[in-house]
C-alpha cells in the first residue's frame, strides 16, 4: 500500500499543507507570500460574501439531501419490480449522468429561454404560466433552477445505485413479506430500507460532500448572479483566488469550507452510528 499512500501525501497530503501555510499570508499566487498572521481569517470571520456562499451550499445540501435520494429511491423500488424492459430503463436512467455539465447546462439553459423555451411554447397555445419567470436571471428561483438542473443529471445515478442494493436483498425477505401480507410501502419500509443501509449511507455521504463542494453547474449557468443569489463557496474561492489575484486569502476560504464540511460529515457519522446502536 505505500506506493498509493505516498501518491495520496504527494497530491493531496502537499497541496493541503501549502495552502495551511498561504493562508496566513498576504500572497497574489505569483510573488513571493508575505505572512500576515491571522488577518486572513479576521478577514474571513466578517466577510457577509462567504456566509451567505455557505449558506446557499446549505439549502443545495437540504435540496439534495432530499429531492434525489427520494427521486432516486422510488425510482429504484418501482424498477425492481419491473420484469421486462428493465435494462433499458436503467441505460434511460443514467444517460443524463453521463452528459458533460456544460451540454446539461446548454439544453436547459434552451428549455428554460423565456423567448425560444417551454414558456413560449406554452404562449402558443395559450398557456400563460410561465410569463415574465426568469429562471436563471431572477434572485428568488435562481439557485432553486440551478438546483434543479444538477437534480435531473444526478438522480439516475441514485437510480442504478440504489437498484443494485436492492437486487442484493435476499428474496426470500421479499417472499416472506408477501406471505405475511404487506403492502408495497410495507416491503419498502420494512424490507428494502434496512437491506440497502450501507449504500443509503454512501450515497447519503457523497451528496453532502457534492453538495457542500459544488461548482460546476452555477459557474456554467449562472457564474453566481444574479447578484449573488447562486453564489457558492467554491465560486467564491476561484474568483477570489484567479480573478483577483488574492491567493492567500482564497486558501484561507478554501481551508474554512473544508473545516466546516469536515465537521458537518462527522456530526453525520455520529448521529449515523448512534441510529445503528438504537
Amino acid at each position: 500500500m505505500l506506493p498509493a499512500l505516498a501518491v495520496n501525501l504527494l497530491v493531496i497530503g502537499g497541496p493541503t499543507v501549502s495552502s495551511i501555510f498561504y493562508s496566513f499570508t498576504d500572497w497574489n499566487g505569483i510573488t513571493a507570500p508575505k505572512f500576515t498572521g491571522l488577518e486572513n481569517w479576521i478577514r474571513l470571520v466578517g466577510d457577509d460574501r462567504f456566509w451567505r456562499a455557505i449558506g446557499h451550499n446549505f439549502i443545495y445540501l437540504i435540496i439534495f439531501l432530499t429531492v434525489p435520494m427520494a427521486m432516486g429511491l422510488l425510482g429504484a423500488f418501482m424498477l425492481s419490480r419491473v420484469r421486462r424492459g428493465a435494462a433499458l430503463f436503467r441505460v434511460l436512467y443514467f444517460i443524463p449522468y453521463l452528459l458533460v455539465s456544460v451540454i446539461t447546462a446548454q439544453i436547459w439553459r434552451n428549455i428554460l429561454d423565456l423567448e425560444f423555451g417551454i414558456a413560449s411554447a406554452l404562449n402558443g397555445i395559450g398557456i400563460h404560466w410561465l410569463d415574465g419567470v426568469f429562471f436563471f436571471a431572477d434572485e428568488r428561483f435562481a439557485l432553486y433552477s440551478v438546483a434543479f438542473v444538477d437534480n435531473w443529471h444526478f438522480w439516475g445515478f441514485l437510480v442504478v445505485l440504489f437498484l443494485a442494493a436492492m437486487q442484493g436483498i435476499d428474496g426470500s425477505l421479499y417472499e416472506a413479506a408477501r406471505i405475511d401480507g404487506a403492502n408495497a410501502w410495507q416491503e419498502f419500509r420494512y424490507v428494502v430500507l434496512p437491506g440497502i443501509r450501507p449504500t443509503l449511507t454512501f450515497a447519503l455521504t457523497i451528496v453532502a460532500i457534492g453538495s457542500l463542494l459544488v461548482y460546476d453547474y452555477p459557474f456554467i449557468l449562472t457564474g453566481g448572479g444574479p447578484a449573488g443569489a447562486t453564489d457558492v463557496a467554491s465560486l467564491l474561492v476561484n474568483r477570489t483566488g484567479i480573478v483577483a489575484r488574492e491567493a492567500g486569502y482564497a486558501s484561507a476560504l478554501a481551508l474554512a469550507l473544508s473545516i466546516l464540511s469536515a465537521i458537518f460529515l462527522m456530526l453525520f457519522g455520529f448521529l449515523r452510528r448512534r441510529e445503528d446502536e438504537v
